[in-house]
Protein backbone atom coordinates (compact mmCIF):
# COMPACT_ATOMS: atom_id res chain seq x y z
CA UNK A 1 0.00 0.00 0.00
CA UNK A 2 1.02 3.63 -0.70
CA UNK A 3 1.47 5.55 2.39
CA UNK A 4 3.44 8.40 1.39
CA UNK A 5 1.67 11.78 2.06
CA UNK A 6 2.81 15.15 0.83
CA UNK A 7 2.36 17.87 3.24
CA UNK A 8 1.80 21.50 2.22
CA UNK A 9 2.87 23.80 4.59
CA UNK A 10 4.90 21.29 6.34
CA UNK A 11 6.97 23.83 8.40
CA UNK A 12 3.79 26.07 9.71
CA UNK A 13 2.54 25.49 13.28
CA UNK A 14 -0.09 22.69 12.49
CA UNK A 15 1.68 21.52 9.43
CA UNK A 16 4.65 20.13 11.77
CA UNK A 17 2.10 19.01 14.43
CA UNK A 18 0.80 17.03 11.73
CA UNK A 19 3.70 15.53 10.63
CA UNK A 20 5.05 14.00 13.76
CA UNK A 21 1.04 12.26 13.97
CA UNK A 22 1.35 10.89 10.41
CA UNK A 23 4.55 9.52 11.22
CA UNK A 24 4.15 8.13 14.34
CA UNK A 25 0.90 6.32 12.51
CA UNK A 26 3.64 4.52 9.88
CA UNK A 27 2.81 7.33 7.31
CA UNK A 28 6.23 8.37 5.23
CA UNK A 29 6.12 12.69 4.61
CA UNK A 30 7.23 15.14 2.42
CA UNK A 31 6.40 19.09 3.07
CA UNK A 32 6.43 21.39 0.30
CA UNK A 33 7.06 25.07 2.39
CA UNK A 34 8.07 28.36 0.52
CA UNK A 35 9.07 29.74 3.93
CA UNK A 36 7.19 33.18 3.57
CA UNK A 37 5.80 32.82 6.37
CA UNK A 38 7.78 29.77 8.69
CA UNK A 39 11.00 28.50 9.30
CA UNK A 40 12.78 25.22 9.15
CA UNK A 41 12.95 25.03 12.57
CA UNK A 42 9.64 23.15 13.53
CA UNK A 43 11.13 20.36 11.12
CA UNK A 44 14.05 19.81 13.07
CA UNK A 45 11.75 19.62 15.77
CA UNK A 46 10.19 16.80 14.19
CA UNK A 47 13.12 14.89 13.54
CA UNK A 48 14.02 15.21 17.29
CA UNK A 49 10.48 13.98 18.16
CA UNK A 50 9.87 11.24 15.40
CA UNK A 51 13.94 10.22 14.18
CA UNK A 52 13.12 11.24 11.03
CA UNK A 53 14.20 13.89 8.82
CA UNK A 54 11.15 14.92 6.59
CA UNK A 55 12.36 16.26 3.00
CA UNK A 56 10.80 19.33 2.71
CA UNK A 57 11.10 21.45 -1.21
CA UNK A 58 11.07 24.88 -0.97
CA UNK A 59 8.41 25.76 -3.29
CA UNK A 60 5.98 28.31 -4.19
CA UNK A 61 2.75 26.87 -4.58
CA UNK A 62 1.40 29.84 -7.02
CA UNK A 63 4.40 28.63 -9.20
CA UNK A 64 2.47 25.59 -11.39
CA UNK A 65 5.74 24.05 -12.67
CA UNK A 66 7.44 24.20 -9.55
CA UNK A 67 4.68 22.40 -8.13
CA UNK A 68 4.51 20.17 -10.89
CA UNK A 69 8.04 19.44 -10.43
CA UNK A 70 7.60 17.95 -6.86
CA UNK A 71 4.67 15.73 -7.73
CA UNK A 72 7.02 13.93 -10.69
CA UNK A 73 9.28 13.15 -8.33
CA UNK A 74 7.05 11.50 -6.17
CA UNK A 75 4.49 9.78 -8.44
CA UNK A 76 3.37 7.21 -5.43
CA UNK A 77 1.56 9.79 -3.29
CA UNK A 78 -1.82 8.47 -1.35
CA UNK A 79 -2.51 11.68 -0.26
CA UNK A 80 -2.27 15.62 -0.24
CA UNK A 81 -2.81 17.50 3.19
CA UNK A 82 -2.88 20.97 2.01
CA UNK A 83 -2.36 23.80 4.90
CA UNK A 84 -0.54 26.07 2.70
CA UNK A 85 -2.34 29.73 3.16
CA UNK A 86 -1.59 33.10 4.84
CA UNK A 87 -4.32 32.54 7.79
CA UNK A 88 -4.06 36.51 9.75
CA UNK A 89 -7.18 37.57 10.00
CA UNK A 90 -6.50 41.68 10.08
CA UNK A 91 -3.61 41.28 7.64
CA UNK A 92 -6.37 39.96 5.58
CA UNK A 93 -8.80 42.79 6.02
CA UNK A 94 -5.55 45.14 4.78
CA UNK A 95 -4.64 43.16 1.70
CA UNK A 96 -7.40 41.10 0.35
CA UNK A 97 -5.55 40.98 -2.71
CA UNK A 98 -2.80 38.69 -1.68
CA UNK A 99 -5.10 36.48 0.07
CA UNK A 100 -6.62 35.42 -2.83
CA UNK A 101 -4.11 35.56 -4.83
CA UNK A 102 -1.34 33.61 -2.17
CA UNK A 103 -4.87 31.00 -0.47
CA UNK A 104 -6.65 30.71 -4.24
CA UNK A 105 -4.01 29.87 -6.85
CA UNK A 106 -1.83 27.60 -4.54
CA UNK A 107 -5.35 25.74 -4.43
CA UNK A 108 -5.61 25.29 -7.87
CA UNK A 109 -2.21 24.28 -8.32
CA UNK A 110 -2.05 21.82 -5.99
CA UNK A 111 -5.71 20.23 -7.48
CA UNK A 112 -4.11 20.35 -10.96
CA UNK A 113 -1.50 18.62 -10.54
CA UNK A 114 -3.46 16.20 -7.59
CA UNK A 115 -5.85 15.62 -10.62
CA UNK A 116 -2.65 14.73 -12.71
CA UNK A 117 -1.23 12.57 -10.76
CA UNK A 118 -4.31 10.62 -9.67
CA UNK A 119 -3.85 11.26 -6.09
CA UNK A 120 -6.63 9.32 -4.48
CA UNK A 121 -6.57 11.37 -1.18
CA UNK A 122 -7.03 15.19 -0.95
CA UNK A 123 -7.70 16.70 2.71
CA UNK A 124 -8.01 20.62 2.68
CA UNK A 125 -6.94 22.40 6.11
CA UNK A 126 -10.52 25.04 6.06
CA UNK A 127 -11.50 26.60 9.22
CA UNK A 128 -14.79 27.73 11.63
CA UNK A 129 -14.45 30.89 10.11
CA UNK A 130 -16.67 29.93 6.89
CA UNK A 131 -19.33 29.62 9.41
CA UNK A 132 -19.16 33.83 9.73
CA UNK A 133 -22.21 34.84 12.41
CA UNK A 134 -23.73 32.29 13.05
CA UNK A 135 -27.83 31.93 14.30
CA UNK A 136 -27.29 28.63 16.50
CA UNK A 137 -24.55 27.32 18.54
CA UNK A 138 -23.08 24.89 18.43
CA UNK A 139 -21.98 24.43 14.94
CA UNK A 140 -22.75 21.30 12.90
CA UNK A 141 -21.30 20.56 9.44
CA UNK A 142 -24.85 21.35 8.09
CA UNK A 143 -25.41 24.72 9.16
CA UNK A 144 -25.29 27.15 6.25
CA UNK A 145 -22.32 29.17 5.69
CA UNK A 146 -22.87 32.81 6.48
CA UNK A 147 -21.39 36.07 5.10
CA UNK A 148 -17.58 35.83 5.51
CA UNK A 149 -16.48 37.71 8.03
CA UNK A 150 -12.87 38.76 6.28
CA UNK A 151 -11.17 38.08 2.99
CA UNK A 152 -9.12 35.36 4.95
CA UNK A 153 -12.28 33.58 6.00
CA UNK A 154 -13.53 34.11 2.34
CA UNK A 155 -10.69 32.82 0.81
CA UNK A 156 -11.18 29.64 2.86
CA UNK A 157 -15.46 29.67 1.74
CA UNK A 158 -14.19 29.77 -1.98
CA UNK A 159 -11.27 26.76 -1.73
CA UNK A 160 -14.08 24.59 -0.01
CA UNK A 161 -16.39 25.81 -3.52
CA UNK A 162 -13.29 25.45 -5.91
CA UNK A 163 -12.63 21.27 -4.06
CA UNK A 164 -16.42 21.13 -4.36
CA UNK A 165 -17.10 21.58 -7.73
CA UNK A 166 -13.66 19.64 -8.48
CA UNK A 167 -14.77 17.03 -6.63
CA UNK A 168 -18.08 16.70 -9.13
CA UNK A 169 -15.78 15.43 -11.94
CA UNK A 170 -13.14 14.17 -10.63
CA UNK A 171 -11.59 10.49 -9.21
CA UNK A 172 -10.59 12.25 -5.91
CA UNK A 173 -11.86 11.58 -2.40
CA UNK A 174 -11.57 15.01 -0.28
CA UNK A 175 -12.35 16.03 2.91
CA UNK A 176 -12.83 19.25 4.21
CA UNK A 177 -11.70 19.69 7.93
CA UNK A 178 -13.05 23.00 9.48
CA UNK A 179 -10.83 23.91 12.35
CA UNK A 180 -11.97 26.15 15.37
CA UNK A 181 -8.80 27.66 17.80
CA UNK A 182 -6.20 25.37 17.02
CA UNK A 183 -3.74 26.17 20.42
CA UNK A 184 -1.20 24.74 22.54
CA UNK A 185 2.32 22.55 21.71
CA UNK A 186 3.57 19.12 21.23
CA UNK A 187 4.17 17.87 24.51
CA UNK A 188 7.62 17.49 24.32
CA UNK A 189 7.95 21.04 23.40
CA UNK A 190 10.30 20.41 20.80
CA UNK A 191 7.59 22.07 18.46
CA UNK A 192 4.92 24.91 19.24
CA UNK A 193 3.45 27.50 17.65
CA UNK A 194 6.07 29.87 15.84
CA UNK A 195 4.29 33.11 14.76
CA UNK A 196 6.66 35.91 12.48
CA UNK A 197 6.37 39.13 13.69
CA UNK A 198 3.58 40.60 16.15
CA UNK A 199 1.17 37.34 16.67
CA UNK A 200 -3.06 37.87 15.73
CA UNK A 201 -3.93 34.52 17.62
CA UNK A 202 -4.78 34.73 21.03
CA UNK A 203 -2.95 32.31 22.91
CA UNK A 204 1.23 33.40 21.54
CA UNK A 205 -0.28 36.93 22.49
CA UNK A 206 -0.95 35.83 26.25
CA UNK A 207 2.46 33.64 26.33
CA UNK A 208 4.52 36.95 24.50
CA UNK A 209 2.84 38.45 27.02
CA UNK A 210 3.68 36.56 30.07
CA UNK A 211 7.26 36.02 29.41
CA UNK A 212 7.51 40.39 28.70
CA UNK A 213 8.31 40.20 25.12
CA UNK A 214 5.36 41.88 24.82
CA UNK A 215 4.84 44.73 27.19
CA UNK A 216 0.23 44.11 27.52
CA UNK A 217 -2.55 42.74 25.78
CA UNK A 218 -6.02 43.82 24.38
CA UNK A 219 -8.83 41.92 24.93
CA UNK A 220 -10.53 42.71 21.45
CA UNK A 221 -14.13 44.09 22.64
CA UNK A 222 -15.88 44.11 25.72
CA UNK A 223 -19.77 44.28 25.02
CA UNK A 224 -20.51 41.19 23.02
CA UNK A 225 -23.49 39.98 23.62
CA UNK A 226 -21.74 36.70 25.75
CA UNK A 227 -21.61 35.77 29.14
CA UNK A 228 -18.24 38.31 30.06
CA UNK A 229 -18.56 40.39 27.41
CA UNK A 230 -15.41 38.96 25.23
CA UNK A 231 -15.88 36.78 22.79
CA UNK A 232 -16.33 32.82 22.43
CA UNK A 233 -14.11 30.66 20.36
CA UNK A 234 -13.21 26.61 20.91
CA UNK A 235 -10.04 26.42 21.94
CA UNK A 236 -8.74 22.61 20.74
CA UNK A 237 -4.85 21.26 21.33
CA UNK A 238 -2.84 21.21 18.12
CA UNK A 239 -2.27 17.33 18.84
CA UNK A 240 -6.03 16.74 18.62
CA UNK A 241 -6.12 18.90 15.25
CA UNK A 242 -3.43 16.60 14.21
CA UNK A 243 -4.39 13.51 14.52
CA UNK A 244 -7.58 14.39 12.94
CA UNK A 245 -5.70 14.92 9.84
CA UNK A 246 -4.28 11.55 9.97
CA UNK A 247 -7.78 9.67 10.89
CA UNK A 248 -9.14 11.46 7.66
CA UNK A 249 -6.76 10.22 5.63
CA UNK A 250 -6.90 7.01 7.25
CA UNK A 251 -10.32 6.82 6.44
CA UNK A 252 -10.06 8.30 2.69
CA UNK A 253 -7.74 4.90 2.40
CA UNK A 254 -9.80 2.15 3.52
CA UNK A 255 -12.42 3.88 1.85
CA UNK A 256 -14.53 4.98 4.62
CA UNK A 257 -16.31 7.96 2.72
CA UNK A 258 -19.61 7.56 1.24
CA UNK A 259 -19.39 10.57 -1.29
CA UNK A 260 -16.57 12.23 -2.63
CA UNK A 261 -17.04 14.97 -0.45
CA UNK A 262 -17.02 15.03 2.92
CA UNK A 263 -16.76 17.80 5.63
CA UNK A 264 -15.99 17.58 9.61
CA UNK A 265 -15.65 19.94 11.92
CA UNK A 266 -12.55 19.54 14.78
CA UNK A 267 -13.66 21.21 17.91
CA UNK A 268 -13.80 20.23 21.50
CA UNK A 269 -17.70 21.33 21.50
CA UNK A 270 -16.68 23.85 24.72
CA UNK A 271 -16.98 27.57 23.67
CA UNK A 272 -14.44 29.46 25.83
CA UNK A 273 -14.45 33.42 26.46
CA UNK A 274 -11.34 35.25 25.72
CA UNK A 275 -11.27 36.50 29.57
CA UNK A 276 -11.70 33.07 30.60
CA UNK A 277 -8.70 31.62 28.55
CA UNK A 278 -6.37 34.32 30.35
CA UNK A 279 -7.98 32.84 33.63
CA UNK A 280 -7.16 29.33 32.83
CA UNK A 281 -3.58 30.71 31.66
CA UNK A 282 -2.82 32.72 34.67
CA UNK A 283 -4.22 29.29 36.70
CA UNK A 284 -1.70 27.36 35.65
CA UNK A 285 1.11 29.66 34.99
CA UNK A 286 1.45 31.45 38.53
CA UNK A 287 1.98 34.47 36.02
CA UNK A 288 -0.19 37.59 36.71
CA UNK A 289 -1.07 38.67 32.79
CA UNK A 290 -0.79 42.37 31.77
CA UNK A 291 -3.99 43.04 29.94
CA UNK A 292 -6.59 45.89 29.22
CA UNK A 293 -9.75 46.05 27.56
CA UNK A 294 -10.56 47.20 24.09
CA UNK A 295 -12.69 48.24 21.25
CA UNK A 296 -13.94 45.38 19.17
CA UNK A 297 -11.58 44.16 16.02
CA UNK A 298 -12.94 44.07 12.33
CA UNK A 299 -13.43 40.68 11.05
CA UNK A 300 -14.38 39.11 14.82
CA UNK A 301 -17.17 37.40 15.00
CA UNK A 302 -19.11 36.94 18.02
CA UNK A 303 -19.44 33.11 19.18
CA UNK A 304 -18.80 30.40 17.98
CA UNK A 305 -17.71 26.33 19.07
CA UNK A 306 -18.32 23.03 17.63
CA UNK A 307 -20.35 20.13 17.34
CA UNK A 308 -17.87 17.52 16.89
CA UNK A 309 -20.38 14.25 17.19
CA UNK A 310 -19.68 13.45 13.43
CA UNK A 311 -16.13 13.50 13.36
CA UNK A 312 -16.08 11.46 16.27
CA UNK A 313 -18.18 9.11 15.03
CA UNK A 314 -16.71 8.35 11.49
CA UNK A 315 -13.25 9.60 11.76
CA UNK A 316 -12.95 7.32 15.13
CA UNK A 317 -11.49 10.81 16.60
CA UNK A 318 -10.78 11.44 20.27
CA UNK A 319 -9.95 14.86 22.22
CA UNK A 320 -7.39 14.26 24.58
CA UNK A 321 -6.16 17.62 25.52
CA UNK A 322 -7.83 19.63 27.99
CA UNK A 323 -7.90 23.67 28.40
CA UNK A 324 -5.00 23.40 31.21
CA UNK A 325 -2.83 21.08 29.33
CA UNK A 326 -3.35 23.54 26.17
CA UNK A 327 -2.25 26.53 28.02
CA UNK A 328 0.55 24.44 29.72
CA UNK A 329 1.73 23.31 26.94
CA UNK A 330 1.78 26.61 24.80
CA UNK A 331 3.27 28.09 28.37
CA UNK A 332 6.19 25.76 28.21
CA UNK A 333 7.16 26.48 24.45
CA UNK A 334 7.59 30.32 25.22
CA UNK A 335 9.33 29.43 27.82
CA UNK A 336 11.51 27.70 25.95
CA UNK A 337 11.92 30.07 23.47
CA UNK A 338 12.49 33.00 25.61
CA UNK A 339 11.83 36.63 24.50
CA UNK A 340 13.69 36.32 21.57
Amino acid sequence: MHNKVLVTGGCGYIGSHTIVDLLNNGFEVISIDNNSRSTPQLLEGVKKITGKAVKNYKVDLCNYEDTYAVFSENRDIAGVIHFAAYKTVPESVEKPLLYFHNNLNSLVNVLRCVKEFNIPGFVFSSSCSVYGNVKELPVVEATPLGEAQSPYARTKQIGEQIIEDYSKVNATNNILLRYFNPVGAHPSVEIGELPLGRPDNLVPVITQTAVGKLPKMIVYGTDYPTRDGSCIRDYIHVMDIANAHTKALQYLINRGNKSKLEVFNLGTGNGVTVLEVIKAFEKVSGVKLNYELGPRRPGDVIAIYANNAYAKEKLGWEIKYDIDTMMTTAWEWQLKLGKS
